[in-house]
């Protein structure tokens, strides 16, 4: 049985063409929470889609302030975790869980 809080450390899959390139060589790019730890995003990654995970990256990407109409906003900080897998184990993030 998978834990419902692994639910809450993995926010959303990045598709990007970076994130597209990066899974050429066995990695793959999550938004995950503020607050998450690497081996809580390890676990997170490896109870809900049944792989081995090599090694756990992750990076805060700041938020930016943008302009919309005038009106001064600002995009909120970012958390992601770039997780490499095992040789022979991969994730399709186009589909959903």
């Amino acid at each position: 049985m998978t834990d419902i809080r692994h639910y809450d450390v993995i926010v959303a899959p990045v598709i990007t063409e970076k994130s597209t390139l990066a899974s050429e060589s066995n990695q793959v790019v999550f938004k995950v929470a503020k607050n998450a730890t690497k081996p809580a995003i390890k676990k997170a990654v490896e109870t809900l889609f049944g792989v081995k995970v090599k090694s756990v990256n992750t990076l805060v990407r700041k938020g930016k302030t943008k302009r919309f109409r005038g009106i001064k906003g600002r995009q909120s900080d970012v958390k992601k975790a770039v997780v490499t897998l095992a040789d022979g184990d991969s994730i399709d993030v186009t589909t959903g869980l």
